[in-house]
């Protein structure tokens, strides 16, 4: 079957649409990096009817995505864009607003960088980029549980783990970005509101 679910999404879900609602009050376009399983896109498109929401992940992820779309049927979401951090190109077209989940600890630093280059291309001004995870600060571990899950990324592949704050904010400010807001999350992670 070509529909995925997670439970993280599930239970997510709610607390990250009660926090970007108001951030993206006036927006009409947004782009999702890494839309996975579909869940996130359809449950807050569905919430945010002003908003057009266009999808984006591996091209491995695009038949669950294209189910959740089939099944939930909302007009504001869009078809999936083949969106490979480092190995595809960005889309030509500007957004209003960004956002991603779960996806700078997965990535390689690497790529944390080449997607932050490709938001500043993509994004018009004011726009907003918003990241949910979980991060570091001043090097140290927010949680017991994180600092569990960090061993646990590292166990999986050597150039994931949980991200340092500070480094997002150095690498959001060199490309044209400053940390509006730090939204504290359930489970330890964070909504960061990035505005260009």
């Amino acid at each position: 079957m070509s529909k995925l679910f997670s439970a993280a999404c599930e239970r997510n879900s709610a607390p990250i649409l009660q926090a970007i609602k108001p951030v993206l009050t006036g927006c009409q376009s947004l782009l999702e990096i890494g839309s996975g399983t579909g869940q996130h896109a359809v449950t807050f498109a569905q919430h945010l009817p002003h908003v057009l929401w266009q999808t984006s992940d591996r091209l491995e992820y695009h038949p669950s995505i294209l189910a959740w779309m089939d099944e939930m049927a909302l007009p504001n979401v869009l078809p999936p864009l083949e969106l490979n951090i480092g190995k595809t190109a960005f889309p030509e077209q500007q957004f209003d607003a960004v956002f991603t989940a779960n996806t700078c600890h997965i990535m390689a630093w690497e790529e944390v960088e080449r997607m932050f280059a490709g938001v500043a291309r993509v994004l018009e001004k004011p726009g907003r980029f918003l990241i949910y995870g979980p991060f570091n600060y001043a090097g140290e571990f927010t949680s017991a549980s994180n600092q569990q899950f960090d061993t646990l990324l590292k166990q999986q592949a050597a150039h994931m783990g949980i991200r340092d704050i500070e480094k997002i904010i150095e690498l959001a400010d060199k490309h044209g970005m400053r940390l509006q807001d730090d939204v504290a999350m359930p489970a330890n992670n964070r909504l960061l509101v990035l505005v260009k």
